[in-house]
């Protein structure tokens, strides 16, 4: 259960997404102001880079460095020396734009996509999922996904599961030594709820962030929904942190729209105490 009330950590932003909580501060894309971002749980924020195309997923490299996902040109990118270099071009395995990210202890990054022109109106279709080697080595891993969005790798490696937003659920893989992913499976079914982001706690529970319900839910896999939060406006993405992993970070918007939210700077990331940690 949630130990407190929603707080603003950060306000004024754009539209914040695919955070996450490493090395003590929490890291997090501001999409469509073109920047990512560190802060400390306390709010004292700055600017890691700024980028000529929107960013996505981000996550590092074993050695420390960054890697950004660069959403339009569907590029998988590293800050070498506060120069973002090109690691991957997913522009032949990504149908539309890139999305979130989730990199594993070597490395190894899976980079969804959006399939189709969403913010065009064009008809759903189903997409792939894209694994890039540090060495930039890239091949689509899995394909037929409805719109995968966050992912997460669980604690002993061996599992990934990503948000199908468009299918509504949370689909399950079993990863091998050479990263392919096989055992394909339905970790949650979570009609009616519309899942973005998600991250992992200690027990192996997940946070579902809901753009479209306006909340964040818990969920375990074999006894489905344990909690929901009610954020009051919509919720992206989320991760858990802080300097005892207890707290829960939310990226929230009034609008995903891109003209909407530039003008409005509506977004901010919100927080939350849980009890069970990252």
């Amino acid at each position: 259960m949630a130990t407190s009330a929603l707080t603003t950590l950060i306000d004024n932003l754009v539209f914040p997404e695919c955070p996450r909580w490493h090395d003590g501060r929490l890291w997090f894309s501001d999409m469509h102001d073109r920047k990512v971002w560190a802060s400390t749980e306390h709010g004292q924020a700055e600017v890691i880079v700024t980028m000529d195309d929107m960013p996505g997923g981000i996550g590092w490299l074993p050695d420390g460095r960054l890697l950004v996902v660069s959403m339009i040109e569907r590029k998988l990118m590293r800050l070498d020396n506060d120069e973002l270099v090109e690691v991957a071009d997913l522009s032949s395995m990504a149908p539309f734009h890139c999305n979130d990210m989730v990199v594993d202890a070597s490395g190894r990054a899976y980079i969804g996509n959006y399939g189709f022109d969403l913010d065009g109106g064009a008809a759903v279709e189903t997409t792939t999922l894209v694994c890039v080697e540090p060495d930039g080595d890239a091949w689509v891993v899995v394909e037929g996904l409805m719109f995968p969005n966050g992912a997460v790798i669980t604690d002993d490696n061996r599992t990934l599961i990503v948000a199908e937003s468009f299918g509504q659920r949370l689909s399950a893989y079993t990863i091998a030594p050479d990263g392919s992913l096989a055992d394909s499976r339905v970790w949650a079914d979570l009609r009616p709820n519309v899942p973005d982001g998600i991250c992992i706690d200690s027990s192996g529970a997940l946070w579902v962030a809901d753009p479209i319900n306006c909340g964040v839910m818990r969920i375990s896999e074999p006894t489905g929904t344990l909690e929901w939060i009610d954020t009051g406006r919509s919720s992206y993405a989320c991760a858990l942190g802080g300097s005892d992993g207890h707290t829960l970070f939310i990226c929230t918007a009034d609008s995903a729209d891109l003209a909407e939210t530039t003008e409005a700077r509506t977004g901010r990331i919100e927080t939350i105490r849980v009890n069970v940690p990252a």
